[in-house]
């Protein structure tokens, strides 16, 4: 069944790339009616932006999303693997600036809040894209495939030519919390050499140790070290889970991944979504938690029913 929240989260802090304090509100919302930001500062115009594939932007240095009067809300895609990860449909995010808090620069601490109160079931099935035959995108060297399988399963590769990183692939599964163990905390991450020149084009200004792992040319910066191993893959695909949870509702199938990155992820959901033969909408009954074949048929108590 759908599920929205039962009462408001606030949630302050600061805008990765502005630097400004950011003021957020996440508020209950009915069912059917997705996530939609609403950019409380502006006033003149059409603030409401829905979270859609259709209304990305910009993926340059993170999802951007806006409307026709030219209203955009950036750095998104934590807060959506969030929302992905627990299971949340609908939603009202208002905040008073053009980015969602970077907080530590992970899905952790909107995790940990989501968690607080809890989520109110609502009397509907969720409404979730099932992947019919694999689709996929090739650019530069890097890689996105959509492939049909039963659940939802993220999986992803990475070469940095880097003593930290190297080569580092990982799968997760998003059933039973396993977002909430496996992936909400992992932190983005950036070089020194490309903080000093977005910087200097007023980018990034507040990026810091807090809320990034943060690289030179040989090392780690940050004192406290990595919380994974394989941190950095699992950032990539906590982005991806974001990215494409703006397809208005889970994915059910396989996303795999090479080099995997904010426009690659919005490309696969455009090419997905002209292909008319690729995916079908379903209805869903279950929630993930509850089902152990991770919405196969196997299990009798799962319902999912084609609508097209």
């Amino acid at each position: 069944m759908q599920h929205t929240l039962p009462s408001t989260i606030v949630i302050n802090g600061i805008g990765l790339h502005s630097g400004a304090e950011v003021s957020m509100r996440l508020k209950p919302a009915a069912a059917d009616s997705g996530i939609v930001f609403v950019r409380s500062d502006v006033t003149d115009r059409d603030n409401v932006v829905p979270a859609r594939w259709d209304c990305v932007v910009d993926t340059r240095l993170c999802t951007v999303i806006g409307n026709v009067d030219g209203v955009t809300v950036g750095t998104i895609e934590h807060l959506m693997a969030a929302l992905r990860g627990c299971e949340v449909d609908n939603v009202v995010i208002e905040l008073d600036g053009p980015e969602v808090p970077v907080m530590d620069g992970s899905a952790a601490l909107f995790v940990e809040a989501i968690d607080e109160i809890g989520l109110q079931v609502q009397e509907a099935p969720r409404r979730a894209i099932k992947i019919l035959k694999e689709i996929s995108i090739e650019e530069d060297g890097k890689i996105v495939r959509l492939v049909p399988c039963a659940g939802s399963r993220f999986g992803g590769r990475i070469d940095f030519d880097h003593p930290s990183i190297g080569k580092q692939d990982h799968e997760i599964k998003l059933l039973n919390g396993n977002f909430r163990h496996g992936l909400a905390d992992a932190r983005t991450f950036g070089f020194v050499h490309e903080v000093e020149a977005l910087r200097a084009n007023g980018l990034a200004l507040g990026g810091s140790l807090e809320n990034a792992i943060v690289l030179d040319d040989d090392k780690i910066l940050n004192d406290d070290g990595l919380r994974y191993d394989d941190e950095f893959i699992r950032h990539k695909l906590l982005d991806a889970i974001g990215d494409l949870y703006l397809a208005g509702g889970p994915i059910l199938g396989a996303y795999e991944a090479d080099k995997p990155g904010h426009s690659m992820n919005n490309a696969i959901l455009r090419k997905l979504f002209a292909t008319k033969d690729a995916w079908v909408m379903v209805d869903v009954f279950m929630d993930e938690g509850d089902v152990a074949s991770d919405y196969g048929l196997t299990d009798s108590r799962a319902s999912v029913v084609a609508v097209a």
